[in-house]
């Protein structure tokens, strides 16, 4: 067993317990936004300190964890987590989402579906939806408070009115149980259907706007839309993977130094898998 000269889990045993009360509050409270005491990390702000903070406080020895950004388990932001995360609790870290028990995430859900016995923690640079039409955090909470989402309606008509539909391609915002209006993170639109009435719980942890609020199993998550405009998805008819070949996934689109166009899945892990498993039959 590596040694290891940090407390379990980085974070002082104090903090995880005060972190672990607002999970609580949060998952009590679908989609409101519960603040709580953000510690110092050895990264910086804006890269992930709240999800970090979120993971660190939940995680046991016997978990399993696997972390990604823009789905990818390789990257910089990625790495860095999974190895601070290493360094000071020893568990086990997996590409593989269906061994996962804890998955932190920036930017993405994984294709594979999540079970009831797994976590997906998200990293939030914003979580307040409302920010876009009001500045003043004392107004926004007012505005909660009172259900009063006019201003954010206008916004998605001026929009539609503008550009002929809703252009928002990220962070689309929903409606929590009918009541709070949530910024889901920076997810593509092609993930906010997989919040809806889900097997696994959501938490969501930003570090540097010190909030953290919760999607439990089984809750009521609809995007925001318009009768006559309803929400759409990413549209990728027709196309697929050319590593692994797989459909009706979430695709990057890559144009190589020969201007070619092509395809691969956002979630590297699901593709590894799947070309894996395409290698054995061959």
């Amino acid at each position: 067993m590596e040694r290891c000269d940090y407390n379990f889990a980085f974070l002082d045993e104090n903090s995880k317990r005060e972190i672990r009360r607002s999970l609580l509050k949060a998952v009590a409270i679908p989609g409101y936004q519960v603040p709580f005491g953000s510690r110092e990390l050895p990264i910086g702000r804006g890269w992930g300190t709240g999800g970090i903070q979120v993971t660190l406080s939940i995680i046991g020895k016997e978990d399993v964890l696997k972390v990604i950004d823009q789905g990818s388990d390789d990257s910089v932001n990625a790495v860095n987590i999974k190895k601070l995360v290493k360094s000071c609790t020893n568990v086990e870290i997996t590409t593989d989402s269906e061994e996962a028990t804890i998955i932190q995430t920036r930017h993405r859900i994984p294709e594979t579906p999540m079970r009831g016995d797994q976590i997906l923690v998200l990293q939030v640079p914003t979580p307040e939806p409302l920010r876009v039409v009001e500045p003043r955090e004392s107004v926004t909470k007012q505005m909660h408070a009172e259900t009063e989402y006019s201003t954010m309606w206008l916004t998605l008509y001026e929009d539609i009115i503008k550009c002929g539909k809703i252009g928002i391609s990220s962070e689309y915002p929903v409606f929590v149980e009918n009541r709070y209006v949530m910024n889901p993170s920076p997810i593509p639109r092609y993930d906010t259907p997989k919040l809806n009435d889900s097997e696994t719980l959501y938490l969501f942890g930003a570090g540097r706007e010190k909030k953290i609020y919760a999607i439990p199993p089984h809750t009521k998550v609809i995007p925001l839309e318009f009768e006559d405009v309803p929400f759409e998805t990413e549209d990728f008819s027709g196309k697929k993977c050319h590593l692994c070949g797989a459909e009706n996934v979430y695709l990057d689109e890559i144009t190589d130094e020969n201007g070619n166009t092509y395809y691969e899945c956002s979630d590297t892990g699901f593709c590894a898998k799947r070309r894996a498993e395409n290698a054995k039959h061959q």
